[in-house]
């Protein structure tokens, strides 16, 4: 089992350290960042009051309406799905010396993929709901004693992360995958901060909702990234904070574009 595992993991690095691995990952991170561009813009709207959805699915609704939307969307989907394989890959790569990296490069790893497939579903014709999926899923739960408390714990999972991505920003813990000289810091470790701690406010955002949920008894109140956006207009000075992380979101874009100049070599 022990030489099952090497030979994978050997395989991984295989992958990991070719020429175009570097490729892949970088037009992934393009593809990331444009997704969170247009979702950022989408929110600043929303947080003006016009409407929308700031989320995959807009972003990608967004993109279709742009002249060469069907193709844009082939790209983003494939540059999302490459990008996705390339964390897999560095993700076994590293499990057995960093257990705790490596699951964490697993998680983006789905969310990658995640992204890509809603991506190519668009570009085929087809379209997402993920807050529709999210409620039926969450009233099924719900209708059972256990169904609340696993999503009590899959909110509170979310909320961990989306704390976690705020430290990482805080302490520019993204400065690890990346090759910035010192002048190019000057700007490249502001757009990390602003775009971890934008990015970690929403995710965090989507977990509360899911313990609201449960706590209120109404599946409606669980949704993903667009519900989370959508909440804190209900809150005073809610569109102020929105709009900032909508910038914070654009930021985050941003970030992933530079990311995928500056990325250190596999």
């Amino acid at each position: 089992m022990s030489d099952a595992m090497g030979k994978v993991e050997d395989a991984a690095k295989d992958v990991e350290d070719h020429p175009a691995a570097s490729w892949v990952a970088a037009a992934g991170h393009v593809a990331n960042g444009i997704v969170h561009a247009v979702i950022g813009l989408i929110a600043i709207s929303i947080a003006r009051g016009a409407a929308g959805e700031a989320d995959q699915g807009g972003a990608m609704r967004a993109i279709e309406s742009t002249p060469l939307g069907e193709i844009s969307l082939w790209v983003v989907g494939v540059s999302m799905v490459g990008l996705g394989l390339y964390t897999l890959a560095t993700a076994i790569g590293q499990l057995r010396d960093d257990l705790w990296q490596g699951l964490k490069d697993l998680g983006r790893m789905v969310t990658y993929f995640a992204v890509g497939v809603v991506a190519l579903t668009y570009a085929t014709g087809g379209t997402s709901s993920g807050e529709g999926t999210t409620e039926s899923l969450s009233a099924r739960l719900m209708a059972t004693g256990w169904g609340s408390i696993l999503l009590v714990i899959v909110g509170l999972a979310i909320v961990a992360i989306g704390v976690g991505m705020i430290v990482s920003g805080v302490r520019q813990r993204f400065m690890r995958h990346v090759d910035v000289s010192p002048k190019s810091q000057k700007w490249f470790v502001p757009l990390g901060i602003a775009g971890y701690v934008a990015k970690g406010l929403a995710v965090a955002a989507v977990g509360v909702l899911f313990v609201v949920a449960v706590w209120t008894s109404d599946p409606s109140q669980t949704g993903g990234l667009d519900g989370a956006l959508k909440s804190f207009t209900q809150l005073p000075f809610g569109r102020v904070v929105l709009f900032g992380i909508a910038v914070g979101l654009i930021t985050y874009g941003l970030f992933c574009l530079a990311r995928a100049r500056k990325a250190k070599p596999a």
